[in-house]
């Protein structure tokens, strides 16, 4: 695979290449290192493309996995534990903290990655609040994000996020107080 966008928030350019310049390295090696063409592997059962062979998220987050964890990066949960004093007193919840958790999907001296080609959604949560958090329980101090870009997207599944969209909105929502130097690649064949 390849970079074919990058998008600095709240500095993360500056700051990755200042404080994590080798470890940006390695990240960019990891990118190129994946071979995309071996993960169209997924048959749309899809109404608007039955049949059609597409690119599979599971198979390329196993990938991406394979070549950080070669490299010595970790993954990170960290165990919820739900407060009940929130609710109303007539109310009692079953199971609160039943296996719950948050989960980096890779650290390395303080920097998070998380590789991301599923829904919108969890693109705008990763940088937003889960970055935010592991940064507040002192797991890391910046973060890359890895996503598809519109091309590649278009050879998933319905309904998977892309650069562009996910920048749009980053630029529209602004930085606040609380956010962390995110650099957010955006990868295609």
């Amino acid at each position: 695979m390849r970079i074919a966008g990058i998008y600095s928030f709240n500095n993360g350019q500056r700051v990755i290449s200042k404080k994590y310049k080798n470890l940006d390295f390695e990240v960019r090696e990891i990118i190129a290192r994946v071979d995309a063409k071996k993960h169209k592997t997924k048959a749309s059962k899809e109404k608007t493309m039955p049949g059609k062979m597409l690119f599979n998220p599971i198979s390329l987050n196993r990938a991406f996995k394979s070549e950080f964890i070669k490299r010595g990066w970790v993954n990170k949960r960290v165990k919820c534990d739900y407060s009940k004093k929130f609710y109303r007193p007539d109310y009692r919840p079953r199971r609160l903290n039943k296996g719950a958790f948050r989960e980096m999907d890779f650290i390395k001296q303080k920097l998070g990655v998380e590789v991301q080609f599923g829904k919108y959604a969890f693109m705008v949560y990763n940088v937003c609040a889960k970055m935010t958090i592991f940064n507040k329980l002192g797991f890391i101090k910046a973060g890359i994000e890895i996503v598809p870009i519109r091309d590649l997207a278009q050879q998933m599944s319905t309904g998977v996020s892309y650069f562009e969209q996910f920048v749009w909105d980053l630029e529209q929502r602004g930085v606040s107080n609380i956010d962390i130097p995110v650099l957010i690649y955006g990868v295609g064949l």
